[in-house]
């Protein structure tokens, strides 16, 4: 037998036993310990193929440079990812110090990963005739989670801005008559902030959630950075949620395709982490990315140590907002929020214009803005668009105005436009699950009306499903869906189409 020895670690150890007596969120430890473990000379004869060397990667090193493909390195290193107070579980640790959350995981797949976690860990929580409370303007990724774990849910309609055509939250009134009218209900998903930077009375969902003895699951995607500036909304975490999904690429600063789910210190943390544990194996890929992974642990770092930058961030979008106010032509759709029930904050790193003065939908705004002035919005409806300002980012205003000043000059009035409001849901006939693995058939588009669909269609972005498995098509979703497609940029997530006119229907 081969003596053992001490493992080294790519790091210095900063925790004992899993938890921080002191937390200094100003350590990467993960990300440390690729770099020190890239800075060795190691003969690698491992995946990944290139093997870091630039003889067999040239073109690689050459596009991404080379110390991109030295730490990009497989998982299960002793010193790195694998073995007891690792950097890599001292990262995840520091993370949930961050966040106030009991347990937090590192994930590669984006939040839509961790709302298929949350869909399978729900499943567990009771039997087959106990329903799922959700927001029905859930992601797609969470009715892909509910596809998969056989759960039958019932749906809380949010308020909706007809004029904008975008939905917002669930009030506490709603969501209280949700769960009166479902007492055996095992769990409950709402979305805060939206898309648009809606922000939901967290507190008070949590609270009755509680007691109804269930848990609270927040989809935070568009809200990594809440809780880590005075001026920017609290935590769902510290507000009483019980998981937390949070996409730490949008507004966090990591790489696209990383996120983190988190579990709090209440009342459920120890079942839900168990139970979390096992759904995390089922979805998480067996060769991680090391790259997607440091960039969550400097990103957490950044958040929790960089108020400043959100700072910056914020002030940008003050200076963009009040422009817009000012602007003859163009408004803030937040200054509307306090008309709705369901929203008691806004996310000022969101900057949704209404833009419908110009006289172009808000899809011609969003691509001429991009092929004409190489400015990039995150997304554009029938006639607003949604400006996202990262931490840090000192936006040119004077470049985003003008660039919409050269649209509002080539029509000197805003003309009509025919605009397409958001359809109401079809009627649910079957469970998700049961239409999507039923016997189906793929018809042309009038003849899908008043049958059931067996895809989640969801016009993207946003992905917040417009039918879903189990609904039944009615023509005014057909004419949306059609309609989303015709648009510059528009497209529907799970359309077998590129022009939305034939649909997949259940026999």
């Amino acid at each position: 037998m081969c003596p053992s020895r001490k493992v080294e670690l790519f790091g210095e150890p900063i925790a004992q036993n899993g938890l921080m007596a002191t937390v200094d969120q100003s350590q990467t430890p993960y990300a440390d310990a690729l770099t020190r473990y890239a800075e060795r000379d190691t003969l690698r004869l491992n995946v990944p193929g290139h093997n870091a060397r630039v003889d067999g990667a040239q073109r690689l090193s050459d596009y991404f440079g080379h110390r991109i493909l030295e730490r990009d390195v497989t998982p299960f290193l002793p010193g790195i990812d694998s073995g007891e107070g690792n950097p890599l579980a001292q990262a995840r640790d520091l993370a949930a110090a961050a966040w106030d959350a009991e347990k937090t995981w590192f994930l590669t797949n984006g939040a839509s990963q961790a709302n298929r976690i949350v869909a399978l860990a729900l499943a567990q929580l009771g039997g087959p005739e106990q329903p799922i409370i959700a927001q029905r303007s859930a992601h797609s990724s969470f009715i892909d989670g509910i596809i998969l774990a056989g759960l039958s849910p019932e749906w809380i309609a949010p308020t909706v801005d007809f004029h904008h055509g975008i939905n917002h939250g669930v009030s506490p009134e709603s969501f209280e008559a949700a769960l009166t009218a479902n007492p055996n209900a095992r769990g409950a998903l709402i979305i805060s902030p939206s898309y648009f930077g809606a922000v939901a009375d967290v507190e008070s969902l949590a609270k009755i959630a509680h007691r109804h003895g269930i848990p609270l699951v927040v989809d935070g995607a568009w809200g990594t950075h809440f809780g880590f500036h005075p001026d920017v909304p609290e935590s769902p975490l510290r507000l009483g949620a019980d998981v937390l999904v949070s996409s730490t690429h949008k507004l966090g600063g990591s790489l696209t395709q990383s996120a983190m789910v988190h579990v709090a210190k209440g009342p459920f943390a120890e079942q839900l982490i168990e139970i979390i544990d096992r759904t995390f194996v089922l979805t998480q890929s067996t060769s991680n990315s090391s790259l997607l992974l440091a960039s969550l642990d400097i990103a957490r770092s950044t958040l929790a140590t960089g108020a400043g930058l959100i700072d910056t961030a914020i002030r940008s979008g003050d200076a963009l907002r009040e422009r817009v106010r000012v602007h003859p032509r163009l408004s803030v759709l937040s200054d509307d929020f306090g008309q709705f029930s369901d929203i008691v904050s806004h996310d000022p790193l969101h900057v949704s214009i209404d833009v419908s003065g110009l006289g172009c939908s808000g899809h011609e705004v969003r691509t001429r803005l991009m092929t004409e002035h190489h400015i990039v919005t995150e997304i554009a409806t029938d006639n607003c668009v949604v400006a996202i300002i990262g931490p840090g980012h000192p936006v040119d205003v004077d470049r985003m105005m003008s660039a919409l000043d050269s649209l509002a000059r080539e029509t000197p009035s805003a003309a009509s436009r025919d605009r397409l409001d958001l359809p109401a849901v079809g009627e649910a006939r079957m469970t998700p699950r049961d239409a999507f693995f039923a016997l189906s058939e793929v018809v042309d588009a009038v003849a899908a009306v008043g049958r059931v669909s067996a895809d989640t269609l969801a016009a993207y972005p946003p992905g917040i499903p417009n039918i879903m498995p189990g609904e039944v098509f009615t023509s005014e979703i057909i004419a949306f869906l059609h309609h989303t497609v015709m648009q510059p940029g528009g497209y529907v997530r799970g359309a077998i189409t590129e022009k939305s006119d034939r649909f997949r229907v259940v026999v």
